[in-house]
């Protein structure tokens, strides 16, 4: 072999995040996002911009699609440039890889842009669901590794807490990469199967209905079994005679119900288990679970104790419904005031489907959450409390590929946004582990300057939108950044 065929093509360093890997010619890094081109660092994701009313499309440099543009950069729209793609600074001092002007309604507007890299961040999910995933606190576990825990409940619906930086950097090398590897395929819209402790098997995706034990879930509650009560009580009373609507919080009985009451209905005799609130309200009628109204109820009689004979009559009307509507079942007092299986009137079978109805789809929201700190700070301006002060302010407008974030009262720049309202693929992350998002700070030139910002760095947004670029239409629930940051600061001042 010659000496020539013996030389190793030479590597380059990215320093892109702490990790500092060297990459050899045509190669990436370990986290997939730069490679080595021709000796030269490349981000491998093209930078994302948002048009105000263009159409959604795809890479620009991928298959069909450079067929079907027609070479118009911004297509006379408006053009807001987003972090998703735009590169992440390391170390601090570095500012962000791109602070761009452009003219907005007469106000020269600076958005400054980067991905950062996220050691302090998780994802909040809320999983509209009745059915018992896990208890309070229960730990939640991806390929046998803590990733987080399940968070109190709310209307209707299942939180989780994942990620954080106890279980990116505070645990073993396997529960950080594993945790790191659900937070990206998360915050991306991709599903991940969880194994709660003493609890159930979910697939969570965002946008899509959780899949508990093997089963896709339809529909969230209408609410409570007290407040189905409420709202149904009108049109069941002239076509029964007792309703109980099952509940792993709130157990609803027609009769004993105010709403009974004011309708005048007798009551029924009717006796149920659990523990009495107040009148036609009952908690812990049994164990949680996966049947009707989120119990482990799966015969709906179990829940009944003997009837009162003083007050129970044979042919009393009973019929029995899940907080979803999905489950119900109808009977009839015999002679001896048991309940039996009877033929539904198509009255009563209506209002079982109106509860359905009424239910809104089942799904599954992910919310990223991140301390935006260190390099995120530095790179907009040298002295970075004033950014974070800026923001308190409302001087400076906080998104996250383009998406409005919520900003947390307090200390420091806490964001949390809707994975939903974010470009798709969003996300990276680091093997320290860490994740990696994007993040965009929007306010007036003279603001930025006043803060102490980078002014020297400041180009013109033409200058950024060059053919290899990915353009993307901005969702009409996002406002446009520039005008919510004139919007928010008209208010604050």
């Amino acid at each position: 072999m010659s000496d020539a065929a013996r030389v190793r093509p030479e590597k380059i360093r990215c320093d892109a995040c702490p990790v500092l890997c060297f990459i050899a010619e045509g190669k990436s890094g370990a986290c997939d996002r730069y490679a080595n081109h021709s000796g030269e660092l490349v981000r491998l994701d093209p930078l994302t911009v948002i048009e105000s009313g263009a159409p959604a499309v795809a890479f620009l440099d991928q298959g069909e699609n450079v067929q079907n543009w027609d070479g118009d950069i911004v297509q006379g729209k408006r053009t807001f440039v987003t972090a998703v793609g735009a590169g992440t600074t390391y170390p601090d001092y570095k500012p962000a890889p791109f602070i761009v002007s452009q003219e907005v309604d007469g106000a020269d507007m600076v958005t400054v842009v980067t991905e950062g890299i996220y050691s302090y961040c998780g994802v909040k999910v809320k999983i509209d669901t009745d059915r018992f995933i896990g208890h309070e606190c229960a730990v939640v576990r991806v390929k046998g590794e803590a990733i987080g825990h399940v968070m109190t409940s709310e209307y209707g619906s299942k939180m989780l807490s994942l990620g954080g930086v106890e279980h990116l950097t505070g645990g073993s090398k396997a529960e950080g990469r594993v945790t790191c590897d659900a937070l990206m395929n998360l915050c991306n819209r991709e599903a991940v199967t969880m194994q709660i402790d003493e609890g159930a098997e979910i697939v969570v995706q965002a946008g899509q209905a959780p899949i508990i034990n093997d089963v896709r879930e339809k529909l969230m509650r209408v609410g409570c079994g007290s407040a189905a009560i409420g709202m149904f009580a009108k049109q069941w009373e002239p076509h029964v005679d007792e309703v109980i609507v099952v509940d792993d919080h709130i157990t609803g009985v027609l009769t004993e119900h105010e709403a009974g009451k004011q309708l005048d209905m007798r009551p029924s005799g009717i006796k149920i288990q659990g523990r009495r609130s107040t009148p036609g309200r009952y908690f812990q009628v049994a164990e949680p679970g996966t049947g009707w109204g989120g119990t482990d109820v799966e015969d709906p009689l179990t829940i009944l104790k003997p009837a009162d004979a003083k007050k129970a009559w044979a042919g009393l009307r009973l019929l029995m419904v899940s907080t979803t509507g999905e489950q119900w079942a109808y009977y009839e007092l015999d002679e001896n005031l048991i309940p039996q299986p009877a033929e539904i009137s198509e009255e009563l079978r209506v209002s079982a489907d109106r509860i359905a109805e009424n239910c809104e789809p089942s799904l599954c929201t992910v919310l990223f959450m991140g301390g935006a700190g260190g390099s995120l700070r530095a790179g907009v301006t040298e002295n970075p409390v004033r950014l974070t002060r800026s923001v308190k302010d409302a001087l400076t407008y906080v998104s996250c590929g383009g998406a409005e974030a919520y900003v947390w009262p307090g200390g420091g720049i806490t964001v949390m946004v809707d994975v939903m309202e974010m470009p798709t693929n969003s996300f990276g992350y680091v093997p320290t582990p860490a994740l990696v998002a994007p993040i965009e700070f929007t306010l007036r030139r003279e603001d930025y300057a006043a803060l102490g910002g980078h002014i020297e760095h400041i180009q013109d947004v033409a200058s950024v939108l060059t053919p290899e670029v990915r353009k993307v239409s901005r969702l009409a629930t996002q406002p446009d950044p520039h005008k919510a940051q004139r919007r928010n600061r008209e208010g604050r001042g």
